[in-house]
């Protein structure tokens, strides 16, 4: 079963007062890229979220959000705290300025406290072992929403591709049935022609035979038809696959276009012509959808 890059997944719960929320987003990427983002005080577990992700997710963009809330808090519960680096380096730069311009009067804590970059809000002091035992249970219910989701997108688009490798076989089974009529169409045609210039002349038939012959060699696709059902057998089996299996799927439909491209430089028939850009299309189709799959 293949599954899409794109999902969704939400967990959350409350833990000893604490709201825990953990949200995670995931887009098609061509490799895997985690992007955490985490309330201060678990700045520490940002590499155990990220070894969390990867043990279920192998591709895409993956964007995880934590939230860690208090129900019931309002703003003026929030407490603060002083940046006393922040506040010296204040209080230095007014120093040099009553010393640059002669000022007498000194700072006071009425001129100090109107500098609100000094007033950060304040964390509960978190002990980062114990946070994870309440966190991982969360992001692992995330990572299961999301997993299902990606699963669920990813059964869509396996029905998709079902769908056009059959009309892709259709179209290989009325090639191979349109090469001898070709062939033969060319006999009649060359043997018109021949009278044609010559007025009425009895034909060579073995030289007619021969020109025959070099242009079913010149002209025969049966090869490329072969190496395509080959790589259509191989993608079908991808698509029962429960790895990663996007790029695999890619690389097989580069190779299909490389065939396609090949029978149609080889043939000169309109009818075959017209088949090769229906697959052409239906390829071009599976190409965009494989951009999403894992």
């Amino acid at each position: 079963m293949i599954r899409s890059m794109t999902g969704y997944g939400r967990a959350e719960t409350v833990h000893e007062g604490r709201k825990w929320v953990v949200e995670i987003r995931s887009l098609n990427h061509r490799f895997m890229e985690v992007i955490v983002r985490l309330p201060g005080a678990l700045t520490p577990l940002e590499m155990e979220i990220k070894k969390k992700v990867g043990e279920k997710l192998t591709r895409g963009r993956v964007d995880v959000t934590v939230q860690m809330d208090i129900p019931g808090s309002t703003g003026s519960a929030m407490q603060y705290e002083l940046d006393l680096p922040l506040l010296r380096n204040y209080l230095e730069l007014l120093n040099r300025i009553r010393a640059e311009l002669k000022i007498r009067e000194k700072a006071d804590l009425d001129t100090v406290s109107r500098f609100r970059e000094i007033f950060v809000p304040s964390e509960r002091k978190l002990d980062a072992a114990q946070a994870w035992e309440v966190l991982k249970d969360v992001l692992e219910g995330a990572l299961t929403k999301l997993v299902r989701m990606r699963e669920r997108e990813g059964e869509v688009l396996r029905k998709d591709f079902a769908a056009r490798l059959e009309k892709i076989r259709e179209i290989l089974r009325m090639m191979k049935t349109r090469i001898p009529e070709v062939v033969q169409e060319y006999q009649r045609k060359l043997s018109e022609r021949v009278r044609e210039l010559t007025g009425g002349l009895e034909i060579d038939g073995m030289r007619l035979a021969q020109e025959v012959a070099l242009l079913a060699e010149k002209t025969d696709i049966t090869e490329e038809i072969v190496r395509l059902e080959s790589h259509i057998d191989q993608v079908s089996k991808l698509l029962d696959s429960r790895d990663a299996v996007g790029r695999k799927i890619d690389f097989l439909l580069q190779e299909m276009c490389r065939e396609v491209n090949t029978m149609g430089s080889k043939s000169s028939d309109v009818v075959v012509s017209h088949q090769v850009i229906e697959l052409k299309s239906e390829i071009t189709k599976l190409r965009e959808q494989v951009q999403n799959v894992e």
